[in-house]
């Protein structure tokens, strides 16, 4: 479904500038689309977490060393650069 900005209820406004954080221009084209779950089975998921686990296993091996406050910090980092206004606790 697409639909632009004017043509919306204030209240569907509000909702999807809620959603953006920012206002909506009067001509941008809103699309919204509704995605349903993906089911993955038990096995699969299994599979998937010990392929995750030798992948950061190989990555720890590979890092250099530094202290828990550098951690935080590339990681602050990263989540701020994207996610506007974000503030580590």
């Amino acid at each position: 479904m697409i639909r632009n900005a004017k043509d919306l209820s204030p209240d569907q406004k509000a909702a999807i500038e809620s959603l953006l954080e920012r206002q909506l221009l009067e001509t941008e084209d809103i699309s919204v689309r509704a995605i349903p779950p993906t089911r993955i089975s038990d096995e699969r998921k299994h599979e998937l977490v010990q392929q995750l686990k030798m992948y950061f296993a190989e990555v720890d091996a590979r890092r250099k060393p530094g202290s828990s406050e550098e951690a935080e910090d590339i990681i602050d980092e990263a989540i701020r650069s994207v996610r506007r206004g974000y503030r580590s606790h």
